[in-house]
């Protein structure tokens, strides 16, 4: 076997495995999914699954986008898109979008589409399936967008404004230069100008009967398949599916559709520029590559390929973490990967993607292609291998282990990409059964010879997105950068891991003094230890393999705010947070260590509680324990690494005062606070950070076990959590005092009071309005009151979208986000973020206040139905996850309010009158704010 996979890779070449290789077996497909072509030639694919109970997704996938456009159409794929939404045959004007939400299914959430370069993929998920008459109806929403679009001309013209919106949110530095350097990386081919955005010239005047006319073109059965995967009858759906679908004809005379190769090149291409508002110096080095062929891509063939590309990811990135240790590199990131060529799907690209210290491109370029040859010409080692396979095979034994209770999304992944791109369809049984076999055979050597086949002189791409103030190096420059690479003797790669103990020594394990069930969650049970801690565990079988961790301890940074500075504590929340090392391990040491084991933990440091979030497998759990109980007894800032970061942070964020939307969430915090300790992180709270500052305030969280509340929800051992739980926890250093809530708000960290609009200007070069709305107010907290915050929210997010951006086309997007806190004072806010036109500026403040104000008086039925719908369906897909019932549990420990037991009673419970009256009581506190950043004239 092994010599079998050298033979294979080695020196082999994916166009010439399809030509001039016998015929291989094709790949088993789930034989759960009931696929069928219908005599028009759709494609359909229907498979059951009971986890969420009760629930469905339907997609429809279309091998169409944007390359298919001619030059006079720049854009249509992607309109059609967005009228998808906007009248059909079955649901005129925005009736489907207001019907699926009477269902609960939110549009952006659970509704929505993409436009690629090459397909289109609808998706209308979380469909509630107990009602057949409202899953056909979901299949007639499928049937109108394959068929039966109105395209009417008025509303034509009203997304024309909503596109020109999504195209001046995303034309921002790196697009510009993108879209300037397409056409020289794609020489004479159409993806080198078929951005799916399109030109706003076309957008802003095309006729209606163009639109009709592409739609009729392109949008036909042959090109369309069905998924569906849920809770749902099979059968049945697939006679509707036949007989709702059959009757669509295919067009006589129907176009090829045309496949658009990219060409080799010889030698390097180089391209990029520079940009005002390009906010880092960016570096891509990129090897192009054959695409694996459609007619090997449901082979072990591609398996195997597929397989080698991840481990070179995996291994080349773990080396690149490792220089990012290291504050002389002359990079603050790099990363490598392996996918389609930018935007090409008939192309394939390994390669590195990188930001350069202090506009140090040269230096960068070289320091990334060098690690490339380095592991081209040295390979890479056994050790690094073993960790990287460990880590692979690991996380499909996971899905594995939780193949029973998979979820609807995990398995119609790869049912679009069989249909779109041949791939596999393969059953996780037969998956993972297939590459536990065949992966222990596949060499290291497969893997290094693989990878040196893949570096060459040609086919190679070099593209630069600059800040104005870099120089960008000629040509020639870079391509003596690279010879000089290309001549240096490289050493080769040393892996250097850490064999002491991650824990060196373990205090005296403690006892759990007491064992008590707590009522308000059923099958809950609290332990509390014998240095005060306290731990609560839910048993559960939802997921084979999961264990969901999260724990709370009161007090917060705002117990340190005499002693830390502002700097520290925003460098802190902001960046630092998660860069915390164990005793003698930094961060990278801890990434090998954690090699093969899935175990993940977390850190919150808030104002008021400080939080940890974690998960693990079962026989992954003593790991879990492990990091617990490290970062307890010895977190720690490594000196190096900590430097390292310092100066990777300085890098990515120096350039950012040219990004307007940066520039507008400093002023928004500068508005919205008085305090120090709210504002935006800036490169000179990176540079004030200081590494025994931020220690001594994460020492200062850990270092009264007696404080924390642990809460373990999964398929445990209970004796083993026992054990673990006496040994690791309840060893913990402890006052055996306790701590209190904090129930009152530190005022000098609250937001503003009263009511004002402070205007900002900055220059931009597509000029937007930025803007934040919000909304304050004092409202006791309870579980009641935090569903009517998050009803308030969906409900004026739902009324400014139809207003805002439907009727007006002022934005693309707008939403309403609502949040309440357990402490007293301005504790509740209504926020309202988004860039709009600079024209509609004072028109869209004026429809805020009014609807936020109208909402006082009037909620109707019907919208406050679709939230209500939507919201219960939420929390019965929570009762049977892990880590929602571990966060409620910490949740109710932290504010004394159980949120989550009667949810679905006590949303159903919520009437037009109670939202009403909730929405005066902050109306009436007068404090609303308004921050406004507008382009200098």
């Amino acid at each position: 076997m092994r010599k079998f996979f050298l033979s294979l890779l080695a020196g082999l070449s994916l166009s010439a495995a399809a030509q001039g290789m016998p015929e291989m077996p094709q790949l088993p497909k789930d034989s759960a999914v009931v696929m069928g072509t219908l005599p028009n030639g759709l494609t359909y694919m229907i498979r059951h699954n009971e986890y969420p109970k009760g629930q469905a997704d339907f997609y429809i996938a279309q091998k169409v986008g944007s390359v298919l456009e001619e030059d006079n159409q720049r854009g249509l794929a992607h309109f059609l898109e967005h009228m998808c939404f906007n009248g059909t045959k079955n649901f005129p004007g925005n009736s489907l979008v207001s019907w699926l939400e009477s269902k609960g299914i939110k549009f952006g959430a659970q509704l929505n589409a993409y436009t690629g370069t090459d397909e289109t993929v609808y998706n209308i998920t979380n469909v509630p399936t107990a009602n057949t008459a409202v899953t056909d109806s979901v299949l007639l929403i499928l049937h109108d967008w394959a068929n039966d679009l109105l395209l009417d001309p008025a509303e034509i013209d009203k997304e024309r404004n909503v596109i020109h919106q999504e195209w001046r949110r995303s034309n921002v530095g790196q697009m510009r230069i993108l879209e300037q350097a397409l056409p020289k990386i794609f020489p004479g081919s159409q993806y080198g100008h078929r951005l799916p955005i399109g030109t706003m010239e076309v957008v802003d005047n095309f006729p209606p009967q163009a639109l009709r006319d592409y739609y009729e073109k392109w949008y036909r059965p042959d090109l369309q398949g069905i998924i569906i995967c849920g809770d749902i009858d099979v059968a049945r759906t697939e006679e509707v599916i036949k007989k709702m679908f059959g009757s669509i004809e295919m067009p006589a005379n129907a176009a090829p559709r045309t496949i658009f190769p990219v060409p080799d090149t010889p030698g390097t291409i180089f391209a990029g520029g520079n940009d005002k508002e390009q906010t880092n110096s960016i570096v891509y080095l990129i090897f192009k590559q054959d695409q694996i062929p459609v007619e090997l891509r449901n082979t072990p063939l591609a398996l195997t390929f597929n397989y080698v590309f991840a481990m070179i990811d995996m291994m080349l990135n773990e080396r690149f973490t490792q220089m990012m240790s290291s504050a002389d590199t002359p990079f603050a990131f790099a990363q490598a990967s392996y996918d389609d060529f930018i935007l090409a799907n008939t192309k394939a690209m390994f390669s590195v993607i990188g930001a350069a210290k202090d506009g140090n491109v040269g230096e960068t370029l070289k320091a990334m292609y060098r690690e490339v040859l380095r592991a081209a010409r040295g390979g890479f080692t056994s050790t690094e291998y073993d960790r990287a396979r460990a880590e692979w095979l690991s996380a499909i034994e996971k899905r594995y282990n939780n193949r029973l209770t998979a979820e609807n999304g995990e398995l119609t992944d790869p049912m679009i990409r069989h249909f779109l791109d041949g791939e596999d369809m393969m059953s996780i049984d037969d998956y993972y059964t297939l590459m536990s076999q065949s992966v222990p055979m596949i060499p290291v050597e497969a893997i290094n010879q693989a990878f040196a086949e893949m570096i060459t002189q040609d086919n190679r791409v070099v593209m630069l997105l600059l800040p104005e103030e870099v120089t960008m190096p000629s040509e020639a420059e870079l391509a003596a950068m690279m010879q000089s690479v290309d001549g240096e003797e490289i050493e080769v790669f040393s892996d250097n891991v850490r064999t002491d103990p991650l824990i060196p020594s373990l205090a005296k394990a403690g006892s759990i003094k007491k064992q008590e069930k707590i009522k308000e969650f059923e099958g809950t049970e609290c332990w509390t230890l014998s240095n005060g801690a306290k731990v609560y565990v839910k048993q559960t079988n939802f997921k084979n393999d999961e264990i969901s961790f999260s724990a709370v301890a009161p007090g917060g940074l705002h117990t340190t705010l005499k002693s830390a500075t502002p700097a520290n504590v925003i460098a802190l929340r902001e960046i630092f947070g998660q860069e915390i090392g164990i005793g003698a391990y930094n961060n990278a040491d801890l990434q090998k260590y954690l090699a093969g084991k899935k175990v993940s933990l977390r850190h919150t440091f808030g104002f008021y509680d400080t939080d940890l979030k974690g998960s693990a497998t079962p026989k992954d759990l003593p790991t879990l324990f492990e990091l617990i109980y490290g970062t307890f007894t010895a977190p720690t800032f490594h000196e190096e690494e900590f430097a390292a970061h310092q100066s990777l942070y300085i890098n990515l964020l120096q350039n950012q005062a040219a990004n307007p939307q940066y520039i507008f969430m400093q002023d928004v915090a500068k508005s919205s606070y008085k305090s120090p300790y709210r504002q935006t992180l800036t490169v000179d709270d990176v540079k004030n950070s200081t590494r025994q500052g931020l220690q001594d305030i994460v020492r200062s969280q850990f270092n009264d076990a007696s404080k924390w509340s642990f809460s373990f929800v999964g398929n445990f051992d209970p004796a083993q959590l026992r054990q673990l739980c006496e040994q690791y926890i309840a060893s913990l250093p402890s006052s055996g005092k306790g701590a209190k809530r904090v129930t009152k708000a530190d005022t000098a960290l609250e937001i503003n009071a009263g009511s004002a609009t402070d205007t900002y200007t900055t220059t931009m070069e597509t000029p937007q309005t930025w803007v934040m709305v919000c909304e304050s107010a004092s409202v006791p907290y309870n579980s009641v009151n935090a569903k009517l915050t998050a009803i308030v929210g969906q409900i004026l997010s739902a009324r400014l979208l139809k207003t805002i951006r439907e009727e007006m086309g002022a934005v693309y997007s707008i939403h309403a986000s609502a949040d309440i806190s357990e402490t007293e004072g301005l504790n509740t806010a209504l926020m309202v973020p988004f860039p709009m036109d600079p024209a509609k500026k004072q028109e869209v403040l004026d429809a805020i206040k009014a609807e936020i104000n109208s909402m006082a008086t009037n909620i109707t039925d019907e919208e406050l139905n679709k939230v209500k719908e939507y919201m219960v369906k939420s929390y019965a897909e929570k009762a049977e996850q892990n880590d929602a019932w571990a966060s409620y549990i910490t949740q109710w420990v932290a504010s004394g309010s159980n949120n989550f037991s009667q949810a679905i009673e006590q949303v159903n419970a919520i009437t037009p009158t109670d939202v009403q009256n909730f929405i005066a009581t902050m109306n009436k506190q007068g404090n609303y704010r308004v921050v406004i950043l507008d382009p200098k004239q």
